[in-house]
């Protein structure tokens, strides 16, 4: 996955979970695109500190996913929604297709998405 993406989902999901310090800078780097003087000068600290602040969020986001993987649950759900998609679009245009053996394979994916919640 991009890292830029990894970030941002990794924010979305336990970004609430940070102090509103390491919020604010956080979201500074990775949203705002501030660089690291232009964050240190903001908060009185130096760049060092901010560079060890997004450091330490970066690890603290990561153990959150390592340990409750919901990130991880998403993008498999988002993945198997996608076929269930795909899978009706060939269902309502293709000839070719038993109707029947289409919704087997949307019963089975809905079951996968419906055992991980």
């Amino acid at each position: 996955m991009e890292k830029f993406v990894e970030q941002t989902l990794l924010y979305d999901f336990y970004g609430e979970l940070l102090n509103e310090h390491q919020r604010n800078i956080y979201k500074d780097v990775i949203f705002n695109d501030l660089s690291l003087s232009e964050i240190a000068d903001e908060y009185g600290i130096s760049r060092q500190g901010v560079h060890d602040i997004i450091k330490r969020v970066n690890h603290s986001l990561c153990l959150y996913e390592d340990k409750l993987h919901l990130v991880e649950k998403f993008l498999s759900t988002k993945e198997k929604l996608c076929k269930i998609e795909h899978l009706t679009e060939e269902a309502i245009y293709s000839d070719n297709l038993d109707s029947a053996d289409i919704v087997r394979q949307i019963r089975i994916i809905v079951k996968e998405i419906i055992d991980s919640i």
